[in-house]
C-alpha cells in the first residue's frame, strides 16, 4: 500500500508540474533566439505537456463518460497535431511546408495501422500464442481509416482541377465535411449502437466487458484537470515555435528530406497513445490497442484534415495533400495486409512481424527515398 501511494503521489505531481514547468519555459523562450542547450530544454518541455495533456484529457473524459469522452481525447490530441503542423508552416517557407500536413498525416497513418497494430499483435501473440480480437470492429476501424486515406491523401493525386497534388476549395471543402462525418458516425457506432464490437474477447470469444476499472474522478478533479489541459496545450503551441527552427534545421543538416519533420512530429503526438496500446496489450487487451490504434488513425485523418482545411484560408502558400507513388504503394499494400490480418480475427507474431515490416520500410524511405 505505501509503494501504490508513493506511485499515485508521483503522478499527480508530475502532471499538474510538467504543463506549469512547459508554460514557464514558453515565457522565457518566447522571440529569443536559444542556445543548443536551450532548444534541448524547450522540446523536453514540450514532450512533457504533450503527455501531460493526453493525461489530463483522459480524466475529463473519464469524468463526462462516453460517447463525449473519445471526443474529449481525440479532439486534445488534435488540437497537438495541428498546433505543431500550423506552427511550423507559419515559422516555414510556404515551399518548404506545402505537405507538412500530408506528411504528418501520412505518418500517423502508418506509425498507428503499422507500428502501434504491429505491437499489439505482436505482444498478444507471444503472450498466449495467439492473439484474438473482434473482427467486426476492428474490421468496420479498418474500412473508416481506409476510406478516410483515399478521400484525403489518394485524390488529390489524381484530381484534375488543380495542377500537382492539390484539391480545389469545393474538393478540399468536401472532403473535410466528408471526415467529420465519417469519424461522427464511427464515434456513435463504437460508443453506442455496437459497443460489443469493440470490446476484449478471450480465446473462447467470450466478450470481456468487466474490466477494472476505476471510479469516475470527482467533479473537481476534473475541472482541475481542464484547466491543466488549457495549459498544457499553450505550452504546446509556444514550446513548438520555440523549438521549430531548430527541428527543420537539424532535419536539413542531416542531410534528410523534409518529409521527416512530419514523421517527428507524428511520433511525438502518438507517443501516448503507443504507450497506452503496449500496455493494453500486455494486458492480455489486444482488442483495447487496436481500438487505439485505428481510433488516432481516425482522428488524425478525420479532425486534423478539416481543421488544416479551414487554417489554410488564412496561411501563405499550397497546401499539398496528394500522395507520391511510393507512399501510395506503402498506403495501399498497408490496407491490404491490414485487411488479411483483421478478417480471421485471430493472429499469430507472423502477422505482427509483417506489420512491423512494413513500419521500418516507411521509415526507411522517409529518410533515403
Amino acid at each position: 500500500m505505501p509503494a501504490a501511494v508513493t506511485r499515485r503521489t508521483y503522478l499527480t505531481n508530475w502532471t499538474i508540474s510538467v504543463p506549469i514547468i512547459a508554460l514557464i519555459a514558453l515565457f522565457v523562450s518566447w522571440n529569443r533566439t536559444l542556445p543548443g542547450w536551450g532548444v534541448a530544454v524547450v522540446g523536453i518541455c514540450l514532450a512533457g505537456a504533450v503527455l501531460a495533456a493526453v493525461h489530463h484529457a483522459e480524466v475529463v473524459a473519464a469524468r463526462v463518460g462516453e460517447p463525449f469522452g473519445s471526443l474529449v481525447l481525440a479532439v486534445a490530441v488534435t488540437f497537438i497535431e495541428v498546433a505543431l503542423i500550423v506552427t511550423l508552416m507559419i515559422s516555414g517557407t510556404p515551399e518548404k511546408t506545402a505537405t507538412l500536413a500530408r506528411d504528418t498525416v501520412f505518418s500517423a497513418v502508418m506509425i498507428t495501422c503499422n507500428g502501434i497494430v504491429g505491437l499489439c499483435l505482436l505482444l498478444g501473440a507471444l503472450r498466449r500464442r495467439v492473439a484474438v480480437f473482434n473482427p467486426e470492429g476492428t474490421g468496420g476501424a479498418l474500412a473508416i481509416v481506409a476510406t478516410l486515406a483515399t478521400l484525403s491523401l489518394v485524390f488529390p493525386t489524381f484530381t484534375t482541377s488543380e495542377p500537382g497534388p492539390e484539391f480545389s476549395p469545393a474538393q478540399l471543402a468536401f472532403a473535410a465535411v466528408a471526415s467529420l462525418g465519417l469519424y461522427g458516425l464511427f464515434v456513435a457506432v463504437q460508443t453506442v449502437r455496437h459497443r460489443d464490437y469493440f470490446l476484449p474477447i478471450t480465446t473462447s470469444g467470450t466478450v470481456v466487458d468487466a474490466e477494472e476499472h476505476a471510479d469516475p474522478p470527482s467533479t473537481k478533479a476534473a475541472l482541475g484537470s481542464l484547466a491543466l489541459l488549457v495549459v498544457a496545450l499553450v505550452a504546446v503551441v509556444g514550446d513548438a515555435k520555440a523549438v521549430s527552427p531548430t527541428i527543420e534545421q537539424g532535419v536539413a543538416a542531416a542531410g534528410f528530406p523534409p518529409t521527416v519533420v512530419g514523421v517527428i512530429i507524428a511520433l511525438l503526438v502518438l507517443a501516448p497513445e503507443t504507450l497506452a496500446a503496449v500496455r493494453a496489450a500486455l494486458r492480455d487487451r489486444v482488442q483495447t490497442g487496436l481500438n487505439l490504434a485505428y481510433g488516432s488513425a481516425m482522428a488524425s485523418i478525420g479532425l486534423t484534415i478539416p481543421a488544416i482545411a479551414i487554417a489554410s484560408i488564412w496561411l501563405d502558400g499550397t497546401l499539398t495533400l496528394g500522395l507520391p507513388p511510393t507512399q501510395l504503394v506503402l498506403l495501399a499494400l498497408t490496407v491490404v495486409v491490414g485487411i488479411l490480418t483483421v478478417v480471421p480475427g485471430r493472429a499469430t507474431t507472423l502477422q505482427g512481424g509483417v506489420h512491423l515490416a512494413l513500419l521500418a520500410a516507411f521509415v526507411f524511405l522517409a529518410v533515403s527515398p
